[in-house]
């Protein structure tokens, strides 16, 4: 195999690399949105009685106590947007939405609005706690 032939495998390999974490975030990520989701909705119909699929759907876009799970959503898109794009990933682009992902899943009783419901999701759920382990664990991997 000539140089160039290795060179454009090894970008095809760094780009497969880069996709799939990319996928893989994402899908974690959409796993502890569904957690945290079904949380807020168990605590929500105990207030106010049962919501049907459609009902929650509209819950989630427009009542209070799901808005700070917007910040998951933003995250997850962004990365959707990522993995459409034409352009190929930086590996800048990748470590900085790693970056982002990890500072936001940091549960602080102190922070802001996001940190504090993350927290205290943390203290009650234990699917809160392994799902989040579970992104905590790929984005401390090697990238």
């Amino acid at each position: 195999m000539e140089g160039w032939e290795k060179s454009m495998l090894n970008t095809l390999q760094i780009r497969i690399h880069q996709h799939q974490f990319l996928s893989t975030l994402r899908n974690k990520l959409l796993h502890l949105h569904k957690v945290l989701l079904d949380m807020e909705q168990i605590t929500y119909e105990q207030v106010r009685g049962k919501v049907s699929r459609g009902e929650l759907l509209q819950l989630v876009i427009d009542h209070d106590q799901f808005a700070w799970l917007h910040q998951i959503s933003e995250r997850i898109v962004q990365i959707d947007e990522m993995l459409r794009a034409d352009e190929p990933l930086t590996l800048d682009k990748m470590m900085a939405i790693a970056r982002d992902v990890q500072a936001l899943l940091t549960p602080d009783d102190q922070g802001d609005d996001f940190a504090v419901k993350y927290y205290a999701a943390f203290q009650h759920n234990p699917d809160v706690v392994l799902a989040h382990a579970d992104v905590v664990k790929l984005l401390v991997e090697p990238v």
